[in-house]
């Protein structure tokens, strides 16, 4: 279980794509420290299980299922990757519930820029646009954001200095993919909803 509250972005040092789907090394840094083998880490707001500590670089396996719902498939070394550990009990929970399962991606149609806001507009793909509502919480590439408008398939959420300093969102451009995990509650009100 994770907030959406990126701790930083860790750049990919191994990136061994292959038949049963991708090794991929991570160099955590300082975010290495108090992690195990076997403890999970959401990288882009993924939930991926540590397989290997040696320093600072933890390993990973990602299964052919999991490149088919995310944009890992096109990871390169090099590429900078938001971090967060998971969630400790007793720690401050400063967004909002969030798996770290991905539900789809989501394509960055407009960027627009004024002083101290970032608007950043998603698309959204049509098996997830029923889950967004205004004012409600959304998980992009990790963040937890709140979705500010929403425009037929498009959300737009708004963006702090900070976020765009220390998530991989500020090097976003139009057309770019992101990780979408759609807010928790909505998703179990959606199943509980008849027919």
């Amino acid at each position: 279980m994770f907030t959406g509250i990126v701790e930083g972005q860790r750049p990919v040092v191994r990136a061994d794509h292959h038949d049963g789907g991708l090794t991929l090394g991570l160099d955590l840094g300082d975010l290495s420290d108090g992690v195990a083998v076997g403890d999970s880490i959401a990288v882009s707001g993924c939930c991926l299980t540590v397989e290997e500590l040696k320093g600072s670089v933890a390993r990973f396996h990602l299964m052919a299922e999991t490149l088919g719902l995310t944009t890992f498939g096109e990871t390169a070394v090099g590429q900078q990757r938001n971090v967060e550990r998971s969630l400790q009990v007793g720690d401050r929970l400063g967004g909002h519930f969030v798996s770290g399962h991905i539900d789809g991606v989501g394509t960055v149609t407009g960027i627009a820029a004024e002083e101290g806001q970032t608007d950043l507009t998603i698309s959204v793909p049509a098996s997830l646009a029923e889950l967004v509502i205004p004012k409600g919480s959304i998980t992009i590439d990790g963040v937890s954001l709140t979705i500010a408008g929403i425009e037929g398939p498009e959300v737009t959420v708004c963006l702090i200095p900070h976020t765009l300093e220390v998530t991989s969102l500020g090097s976003l451009g139009v057309g770019g993919a992101v990780h979408l995990e759609m807010d928790m509650i909505g998703k179990w009100v959606q199943r509980l909803m008849p027919g």
